[in-house]
């Protein structure tokens, strides 16, 4: 009788140790089936968004450039002026059209996230190469965020769905990329600060957007408070 209690222990314990970690292995998996998910939509919904937006202010930029009297569809006021915004040097930065930067990028994120739908699988040099593209594309729409305000004074609704679509990517990719281990965040400091973004994913980027949102309208309200 002591030896059979005493061979049941060790396999007690083992079995208390195995099922205390179950929750944390089936929570993490439940959090990267969401995310998994919710990847290919975004890729393909955003893709989508961000190729008509640049595909608009292609479009007006060419119809400028045939009649310089031609005023495109979104110059509301003096504000909100996608005119002033298309003839500044900044929206020519490597000697083109910016918007050719998004005919070229957001098609490969439509055909991304089809082919997860339809199963497809990608290595982890992949999702690197599009973290790193997506941080890329996040430097350059806030350096065209503060150009654009502080220094052209005139906002582009089609460019800003374009930095709306941009600054989701990037932020559902790395939390995604986090999830899945791509981004190595197996250290207990990094595993902490990976399950905050994860906690508060949606806080963040509503927050991030009303900074900007904020920052905008706190340069612009020499014009909308009069208007208010």
């Amino acid at each position: 009788m002591t030896k059979t209690s005493s061979t049941k222990k060790p396999h007690d314990a083992a079995r208390a140790e195995q099922s205390a970690s179950k929750p944390t292995e089936v929570s993490q998996k439940v959090n990267i089936t969401k995310l998994a998910r919710f990847i290919p939509w975004l890729l393909v919904v955003g893709g989508f968004i961000g190729l008509v937006c640049s595909f608009v202010i292609s479009y007006d930029e060419w119809r400028l450039l045939q009649n310089h009297n031609f005023v495109p569809s979104c110059n509301l006021n003096p504000v909100i002026s996608c005119g002033s915004v298309m003839q500044s040097k900044q929206a020519h930065l490597f000697g083109f059209p910016n918007p050719f930067i998004g005919l070229m990028a957001f098609p490969v994120l439509i055909t991304m996230g089809m082919a997860m739908f339809a199963g497809a699988k990608f290595k982890r040099w992949f999702w690197l190469g599009l973290q790193t593209a997506s941080s890329l594309a996040l430097i350059f729409i806030h350096w065209l965020f503060f150009e654009t305000v502080y220094r052209i004074h005139a906002l582009c609704p089609y460019c800003m769905g374009a930095w709306v679509v941009t600054i989701t990517t990037f932020w559902y990719v790395t939390l995604y990329n986090m999830e899945t281990g791509a981004i190595d965040m197996s250290s207990p400091g990094r595993a902490k600060f990976a399950a905050f973004l994860r906690r508060h994913h949606l806080d963040i980027l509503v927050l991030w957007f009303l900074i900007i949102a904020g920052l905008i309208l706190k340069h612009f309200w020499y014009y909308y408070g009069k208007h208010l």
